[in-house]
């Protein structure tokens, strides 16, 4: 069988990379400031990082060609907006506005909490800004209606006065006054009803909103600022405000790197740390504590070059790009561990050349698919529709091509460095000459600062450090026994069945809030509204996209079939149309509108009465009626994903031409794409994963292995982050993503390692293999759940979700490339006559 080796690729790069090693051994100084300048000159990019900041949620965080794109584009064509007549139930953005939540663990509506929600209103309305040395107050930036600006339902039924309230028989969710019908709903919440009835008897929330025109942003955006600083700290006894505007979230979520930089020092700290006392040796000429050091150094100048290229060719920064350092401190941290290791088993003896040949030839492979195979996943997941996605994955994927090219290079150079060092026998401190045995008559503190350089003298290779000797004298052993790989086994179906589990329990979508801190105020805005209205849901637009027949009662069953449709789910609470209140209109004052000549006729005087419905209807220019739109009242009785696709499909059943859309959908568009392209970008990775395994590890039955282990860890990892509360959303794609490079790593380099073995037995293949790479394996994970669990302590949901993946993905990669991964190799039979 051993013909079957795939080695035609693998042989020819262990040459080359053989040649490479010897030619940095020879040449390590070209090597190491090559690196040096490159990327000090590509980091000059990071002056524009300011300019490249792009951290619109909109852009970021909802699909690019999202159909909720196309259909606000249809309603702010079909239907302008009119300035001088604002309605909040017909824009078709979010708006400009401010609001505020006033709640009481009693009653809010007694005269005492009324007084102080009057007052902050006045305090509001009255607000003096100033802007280019003038000042302005509500009333010169408001939105109008009819010449005024647009006020409070809840406000104006009391008539700003407190007292009135004793007066009032508030029904809800209608409020009836004067021939109108007012939404209370939209202004009170959690409301308590007499029995039977519809009249308030206690309500624990009111909410006001201060709309505003969008025709100068620079001056909204500073009374908007404004209003947040008058009302953050009016909360009282009888009252407790919370608040937010249309541009909090924007603003908030600007804050999220800035809270994650203080701990860029102490996670650069903490790699140095561990990195230093796991390369530390007793020997003070064979200590690796210099190397460890450039370890670090190589994987920070990877960031500088890869960002800083990315930033010189206008590429945007979105705030998730700052988790990347923290995963390229992992990687190259790998790549040091398994380089330092091949370099201990080469023969100290040989010159500096030669030994970095022989650690090439051994360690550059491994490295090489485990790049190829990182890099790959984050370049396939650049096809993502998410922008945020998108910009992570292409700056982490090209940070690790540099972290690869300066593992090769820089850090090859600084062994050569250190290795002239040892052949020297020079302290790794002093870089004085030391002897290798302590002298007669020293004292042991002498030997053990300045005596060094020993190495096994049988095997002309330094000696090996006591946890690898750990992995080939205990723990290969004890993993190849019979009844431990039958334990592995259970314990392997016992992962798989909770994993299973975990990936039928995934939520999807991403819940806004998240994207501020945790201590932000609008948390507590949200967690109000949630609580407190959360009855009633989106007000949603249903356009009628051609000219209709509304005259024709033949035409008009086929609309009211569609209404009832809408009307018939259960989310569905009611209709509002012009075209059902000028029917109601038309039959309480004897109208005969049954033909298009009387229809035209009467319906201009019909809409000078209820002027706001003229926003709902496009006339041709021979004032005919080119398309219009009604409105669907839903409940929040189900989730947002089956809303809108129930809406949608509902009206794809409509024998009319019809659109629903709300300014929400934008943001829901992300449940109808991320399930699918997230199963579809790990599908395609997973087989490109596949075919660079079975290009690069010259045995085919074990590239099909390291693809089991990427399958296993990616549900292992969707699980689990289900039941550690992550949902499946941009931020969490981008991870699992990752994921996908990431799994291939540990289960690569084992799976490379045991093909490569000489050895003859199954068993001793997987002991050799855990001998060689199991400590370096280890060192790499560890030291990158040291470089992410400082994200741990982040006030970003962002941050802390990178930081559950990634110890998942390497807790679950660590586990198949040290448990089940050798021991699934040792049980098929053929491997061993194959390998």
């Amino acid at each position: 069988m051993a013909r079957f080796r795939t080695d035609c690729i693998e042989r020819p790069l262990c040459i080359c990379f053989k040649m490479m090693g010897h030619f940095i051994g020879s040449h390590p100084w070209w090597f190491l400031i090559t690196p040096l300048i490159l990327s000090a000159s590509l980091g000059s990019g990071f002056y524009l990082l300011e300019d490249r900041m792009s951290n619109d949620i909109e852009e970021q965080f909802t699909p690019v060609d999202g159909e909720a794109k196309l259909e606000r584009k249809y309603i702010q064509e079909t239907f302008p907006r009119n300035d001088s007549m604002f309605s909040r139930l017909r824009l078709s953005t979010d708006g400009n506005y401010a609001t505020l939540i006033a709640t009481s663990d009693g009653n809010i509506l007694t005269v005492e909490s009324l007084q102080h929600i009057l007052d902050l209103d006045f305090k509001v309305r009255s607000m003096v800004v100033y802007f280019d040395n003038q000042s302005f107050e509500y009333a010169d930036v408001c939105a109008e209606l009819m010449g005024s600006c647009t006020s409070n339902d809840i406000l104006d039924i009391i008539k700003y006065s407190a007292n009135n309230i004793d007066t009032v028989n508030l029904t809800y969710p209608w409020f009836y006054s004067d021939f109108k019908s007012i939404p209370l709903y939209l202004s009170l919440g959690s409301v308590k009803a007499y029995e039977e009835s519809s009249v308030v008897e206690k309500a624990k929330a009111i909410q006001v909103h201060y709309y505003l025109r969008e025709d100068n942003k620079t001056k909204t955006d500073l009374w908007l600022e404004s209003f947040i600083n008058l009302v953050s700290n009016k909360s009282s006894t009888s009252i407790q405000v919370s608040y937010s505007t249309s541009m909090s979230m924007q603003w908030e979520f600007r804050k999220s790197p800035a809270s994650v930089t203080y701990l860029f020092s102490i996670t650069y700290a903490t790699a140095i740390t561990f990195s230093i006392v796991s390369c530390w040796r007793l020997d003070n000429v064979r200590t690796k504590v210099w190397v460890a050091s450039c370890g670090v150094l190589s994987t920070g100048l990877a960031v500088l070059s890869g960002f800083g290229a990315l930033l010189l060719l206008d590429q945007p920064f979105v705030m998730t790009v700052a988790s990347c350092p923290f995963m390229i401190l992992g990687i190259g941290l790998d790549d040091m561990f398994i380089m330092i290791s091949c370099w201990q088993r080469t023969r100290v003896l040989d010159s500096v050349p030669d030994r970095l040949a022989d650690t090439y030839k051994d360690a550059a492979v491994s490295i090489t698919i485990t790049t190829v195979t990182d890099a790959l996943a984050l370049f396939l997941g650049y096809s993502s529709p998410f922008g945020s996605v998108r910009s992570f994955c292409l700056y982490a994927g090209i940070s690790i091509c540099f972290c690869y090219l300066y593992s090769i290079t820089f850090l090859g150079a600084c062994m050569a460095l250190n290795g002239r060092r040892e052949a020297g026998n020079k302290h790794w401190f002093t870089c004085a000459k030391i002897p290798e045995d302590l002298p007669c008559r020293s004292l042991k503190a002498f030997g053990m600062c300045c005596v060094g350089g020993s190495y096994d003298r049988i095997t002309e290779r330094e000696e090996t450090e006591p946890l690898s000797l750990m992995f080939k004298r205990f723990y290969g052993p004890f993993l190849t026994h019979k009844f431990i790989k039958a334990c592995v086994f259970v314990f392997y179906a016992g992962y798989l069945a909770v994993s299973v589990y975990g990936c039928f329990i995934l939520k999807e979508g991403l819940d806004i809030r998240n994207l501020a801190l945790d201590d932000s105020y609008i948390v507590r805005f949200y967690d109000n509204q949630r609580q407190h209205f959360s009855e009633y849901s989106c007000n949603v637009m249903v356009a009628v996209k051609h000219p209709f027949p509304f005259w024709d009662e033949n035409e008009q069953k086929h609309l009211r079939l569609c209404i009832s449709n809408f009307e018939s789910l259960n989310f569905v609470n009611g209709t509002f149309a012009w075209f059902l209140s000028f029917l109601q209109y038309a039959n309480a004052t004897d109208l005969h509108i049954g033909s298009q000549e009387a229809f035209q006729t009467h319906l201009p005087h019909f809409l000078e009465l209820n002027s706001m419905f003229k926003q709902d209807i496009n006339f041709t220019a021979d004032n005919k009626i080119q398309a219009s739109r009604f409105f669907v009242q839903t409940l929040k009785n189900t989730t947002t994903k089956d809303l809108m696709i129930g809406l949608r499909k509902t009206a794809e059943e409509c024998p009319v031409e019809l659109l629903v859309y709300h300014p929400a959908f934008i943001y829901f568009d992300q449940y109808t794409v991320i399930m699918v392209n997230t199963i579809q970008t790990i599908l395609v990775a997973v087989t490109v994963m596949l075919v660079v395994s079975l290009i690069l590890i010259p045995n085919p039955l074990c590239s099909l292995w390291v693809a089991f282990a990427i399958c296993s860890v990616i549900v292992g990892v969707t699980g689990f982050m289900a039941l550690w509360g992550v949902n499946l959303d941009s931020i969490s794609m981008i991870n699992l993503v990752m994921c996908i490079g990431f799994s291939v790593d540990f289960s690569a380099h084992i799976s490379y390692a045991f093909v490569s073995s000489t050895k003859s037995d199954v068993n001793e293949k997987a002991i050799d293999a855990l001998a060689h790479l199991g400590y370096p394996i280890l060192q790499g994970a560890l030291s990158t759940i040291l470089g992410v669990v400082v994200l741990s302590m982040s006030a970003s949901y962002i941050f802390r979700t990178f930081f559950k993946i990634v110890f998942l993905v390497i807790t679950f990669g660590l586990l198949h490339g040290l448990v089940f991964i050798p021991v699934f190799l040792t049980l098929v039979g053929a491997c061993g006559k194959w390998c």
